[in-house]
């Protein structure tokens, strides 16, 4: 019996599958944050919380995060990149500039498509620590049933999803120039990135 849970244990922490062919142009446009695993650096009340992502001439993408917490704007904005341009996995590598610190200092880390259906709707985003999980989809609310597949594909690639936390969606999405802006926005990167 030992020996089951051993192998159980080793197959739980097995090298996570990406998505391969990611076809980046569809992938483009704004997703909604329907579930993540909480950060003690974002906003506990964040609500809203959208990215959206467009691509660049050279094949870079231009990373906009947003979140409103107490009627204000917190956003950065950063670029990601293939971490193997020859690589046809879906592995990134994003990288924001932090201003509040001088002189700029870029934090990059890891992006990782772990799942997307064949219409583009619904994506899961983790990355190899485990650490972070996204729960994204290109509309505000997602139906239970389909909520609950996305989870079951991050239960798959061995993440504990007990800490996965839902995130407040209005009925009517916020505009981004609505809102008067939150400019201390370092939440986002040390979010993202779990530094």
């Amino acid at each position: 019996r030992r020996r089951k849970r051993e192998e159980k244990m080793t197959t739980e922490k097995k090298e996570m599958e990406v998505v391969k062919g990611l076809d980046l142009e569809r992938y483009m446009g704004r997703w909604y944050e329907i579930a993540s695993f909480p950060s003690r650096f974002q906003p506990k009340n964040g609500a809203d919380t959208r990215a959206t992502y467009t691509l660049n001439p050279d094949g870079t993408v231009k990373v906009l995060n947003e979140t409103w917490d107490g009627g204000k704007r917190g956003f950065i904005q950063g670029s990601a990149f293939k971490t193997d341009p020859k690589s046809d996995e879906a592995k990134f590598k994003v990288r924001f500039y932090v201003p509040p610190f001088l002189p700029i200092i870029p934090v990059t880390g890891d992006y990782w498509v772990l799942y997307i259906d064949p219409e583009y709707q619904h994506a899961v985003i983790g990355q190899p620590s485990r650490s972070y999980l996204w729960i994204l989809s290109r509309t505000a609310h997602v139906e239970e049933e389909t909520y609950k597949q996305l989870v079951e594909k991050a239960v798959e690639q061995g993440y504990d999803v007990s800490k996965l936390h839902k995130t407040a969606q209005s009925d009517t999405p916020p505009e981004s120039d609505a809102a008067p802006d939150d400019t201390k926005g370092i939440w986002w990167l040390k979010s993202i990135f779990g530094k």
